[in-house]
């Protein structure tokens, strides 16, 4: 692997940091924002100026209107992207879009990418995926899953009750995770305005960084024709790795931009502020605390683009995307810890940003699989490997 970015990633890096210093931070205290995320109308600004900046949906395929990127170009640029929290939404490769993009070009049949995918990587529509359920259904286990979908004719009806639907308030489309009558999963694109779906109530989440909240969506005898079967019946379980395994890794590069801003933040104080003669980060209490955040962010760093290496070479990933997963989620928020703590008063109020991501990445540690989750998968794994290789003795 090599670590020396190209002349062309560079001049993107630099491209990026430019758009989101000078173009969306500014509008980081726009008032059009609710205890969700972004209004609607913030978005579409945003959208519409990374458009212009030629930034917008850059993980899209060149024919599709993207630029393309590799996963460790991605890593690069979404690492920028996500030094505001506004950043990943003007550039339209937040969460869930982004992975849904991944999955409905990886998937899709021409007819569905034209319906909804193009107008999708334009910045027009937003998506959410629906598959964690309220128990006894899928959560951390997706083979708990309860949504039903019914042979009906040539179609399916589907019945069940969704929940932390991340985006579904106002999103234009829905890929659905459902059980079939012989116990295997598929997976279904429905319009979000069809009256079998149903928008209970959204959540009162710790984030504010998702333009749609967290929903909780009802399937009300919702009848999809079997065009809308995304990829083929009995292949949901298949298709959520293909989406799932670089989906963590995105969220890992975002979130290192967020974890970079707050260190800044927290590097600039301790090296201005004075206390008992001395600036703050003379002490060594606090310049331990900042070199801990370097070294957790170089940590980070280093899973992320080894894991994006592997999967530009073809490699699933799956067991690297989960490792990676868990390092960055605990290593990312050790760093924006620290920093409110460096930054004492001001770290725990408006005053500064840092609070604001502080509340925005607690989550991360939950968000694609708990952190306990990944670690007894991959301990799963590692048993398997070392019986197997015993075996072959």
């Amino acid at each position: 692997m090599n670590f020396e970015l190209s002349d062309e990633l560079k001049a993107l890096q630099s491209k990026t940091r430019a758009f989101i210093r000078d173009v969306v931070m500014p509008l980081e205290n726009d008032p059009r924002k609710d205890s969700h995320g972004p209004h609607e109308s913030l978005r579409n600004e945003l959208v519409g100026l990374a458009r212009d900046a030629g930034l917008l949906t850059p993980h899209a395929s060149i024919a599709m209107g993207g630029l393309g990127l590799s996963h460790i170009a991605k890593a690069v640029v979404f690492e920028e992207a996500g030094y505001s929290w506004l950043g990943p939404t003007a550039m339209n490769i937040h969460a869930p879009d982004e992975g849904n993009i991944h999955l409905m070009e990886a998937v899709g049949s021409p007819a569905q990418q034209e319906r909804w995918l193009k107008p999708q990587v334009q910045g027009h529509i937003r998506s959410c995926f629906a598959m964690t359920e309220p128990a006894p259904g899928a959560g951390a286990d997706p083979s708990m899953l309860q949504t039903t979908a019914t042979r009906d004719g040539k179609g399916y009806r589907i019945n069940g009750e969704k929940w932390f639907i991340t985006g579904a308030d106002r999103a234009s489309y829905v890929i659905i995770m459902a059980k079939m009558e012989d116990g295997s999963a598929t997976m279904f694109l429905a319009d979000m305005d069809q009256t079998g779906i149903v928008l209970e109530r959204n959540m009162d989440a710790m984030d504010s960084c998702f333009t749609g909240g967290h929903g909780v969506l009802r399937f009300d005898n919702l009848y999809v024709p079997e065009e809308d079967i995304l990829g083929e019946v009995g292949k949901g379980f298949r298709y959520a790795q293909v989406r799932l395994a670089p989906a963590r890794l995105t969220h890992c590069m975002r979130w290192l931009g967020q974890a970079r801003r707050a260190h800044d933040a927290a590097l600039n104080y301790a090296s201005q502020r004075m206390a008992f003669n001395k600036p703050l980060a003379e002490h060594e209490g606090v310049g331990f605390m900042l070199a801990d955040n370097d070294m957790d962010m170089h940590t980070a760093r280093l899973h992320i683009w080894h894991t994006a290496w592997m999967l530009d070479q073809g490699h699933r990933c799956n067991f690297e995307s989960s490792r990676a997963k868990v390092v960055c989620s605990e290593a990312e928020w050790r760093v924006v810890d620290r920093s409110v703590q460096i930054l004492g008063g001001q770290g725990v109020t408006a005053e500064k940003e840092v609070m604001r991501i502080f509340c925005d990445m607690r989550a991360f540690r939950i968000y694609d699989g708990p952190s306990e989750v990944h670690r007894w998968s991959m301990a799963r794994k590692l048993v398997h490997a070392a019986q197997a290789a015993k075996e072959q003795v």
